[in-house]
């Protein structure tokens, strides 16, 4: 979670010109907060020295106490003081662990499924080739990488010394800015073949299609991440956890440096395009809710006249269209939009964890649903030939 200074002030302290510091008896200093504010930690600025390009907050010989009004900093060197404060959500050391455990099972299970898909979707392009499905597949392919990346860069900086392995480091935070890319980016593909089936319908011929959907899937990702390794944004990123005293335990993954000033602007640049993609698909997966109510009442209307059996049908067609939406949900990478609910409460961060982590899973009921969905109507087509074309148009 990004920390804020409380107020914006910052405190100076100084005594003669030379610096301050092991003092016998610490300096006390007093900063007033809202009664919002839950939980926050003194820091004084760390100024840059050899290993470091930057200057840094630091709690070395701060120790903070918490009172209704106040936040007191108790510190036995002089310096520039604040409190770090984060005003919605503190995530402690025991919720940061089972978070972590959350994320590392549900994303090997992620990866074991989106393998499995891949076979399941390799299938049925063989039996079917529909653009769909290869859509459906390249998507899978980067989740798989995601999924992959993920994991190498959090396990393997743990087998790496403090000063070695800086190269791999870079090149598996490469890795994985370049897969999440190209996630979100197959994802916004999906939302984009959406529209062409539901506002031009049969009016979709492009020539090699497939192709130049892969040139901007996974083009418009590799050309991002170049230019950022080029840059010398990926390395080691550093984490620090808090306990329930404020101590602070370094966490650490392969993904962009901590060293790297301008970090945080590639960061916002990367979630203004999750926001971008999650809120288009969002407006496609409304236009598949109004087109299914539409063509719903339609069918009401000319089956008016038997009671009997539309009342029996509609619980079944209304779970069928439940469960075709969240499908496409899921598709669509609509529980990424769930990351709002981690600014609000720690539940939102359980949430928006356990969802995304197991985004693989649910990719893998979603393909079997389609091979079952596939086989069913090919069973139909083989006893009533004269129906294969409509069932076609209904599974694309």
């Amino acid at each position: 979670m990004q920390e804020t200074v409380l107020g914006d002030l910052v405190l100076f302290l100084k005594a003669g010109t030379q610096p301050v510091s092991n003092l016998t008896e610490p300096v006390q200093l007093f900063f007033k907060h809202d009664i919002g504010e839950k939980s926050g930690r003194c820091v004084f600025w760390k100024e840059s020295d050899p290993m470091h390009e930057a200057g840094k907050w630091s709690t070395e010989g701060c120790e903070t106490t918490k009172t209704d009004e106040e936040f007191i900093c108790s510190c036995n060197h002089l310096s520039f003081f604040a409190v770090l404060v984060n005003p919605n959500l503190k995530v402690d050391e025991s919720s940061a662990k089972t978070l972590s455990y959350i994320t590392y099972v549900g994303s090997a299970l992620s990866a074991f499924f989106a393998f499995g898909s891949l076979f399941i979707y390799v299938h049925l392009h063989r039996r079917r080739p529909e653009k769909a499905l290869g859509i459906h597949m390249q998507l899978t392919g980067a989740l798989l990488c995601l999924h992959l990346g993920f994991l190498s860069s959090s396990f393997w900086i743990y087998l790496l010394k403090e000063e070695q392995g800086g190269w791999v480091c870079r090149g598996l935070g490469f890795f994985l800015h370049w897969s999440l890319l190209a996630t979100f980016t197959w994802i916004a593909l999906e939302g984009f073949h959406l529209y062409l089936l539901l506002i031009r319908v049969f009016n979709i011929y492009v020539s090699r299609y497939l192709l130049k959907l892969s040139i901007v899937g996974w083009g418009f990702p590799t050309l991002v991440a170049v230019i950022c390794g080029s840059l010398g944004v990926y390395g080691r990123y550093t984490l620090e956890i808090r306990d329930s005293n404020n101590n602070t335990s370094p966490s650490q993954i392969c993904w962009m440096s901590s060293e790297f000033q301008q970090r945080h602007v590639v960061s916002y640049i990367t979630l203004a395009f999750l926001c971008l993609t999650v809120l288009y698909n969002t407006c496609m997966l409304l236009v598949v809710v109004f087109k299914v109510w539409k063509i719903r009442g339609g069918q009401r209307d000319y089956e008016c006249s038997d009671w009997k059996k539309t009342n029996s049908n509609k619980w079944s067609r209304l779970w069928k269209d439940g469960t075709t939406v969240l499908g496409l949900s899921w598709v669509l990478g609509l529980p990424w939009g769930l990351a709002s609910l981690t600014y609000a409460t720690l539940s939102g961060i359980y949430i928006f964890t356990i969802f995304n982590s197991l985004q693989g899973v649910f990719m893998f009921l979603w393909a079997v649903a389609l091979s079952c969905k596939s086989r069913s109507e090919m069973n139909s087509s083989v006893r009533d030939p004269s129906t294969q074309k409509i069932m076609t148009t209904s599974f694309n």
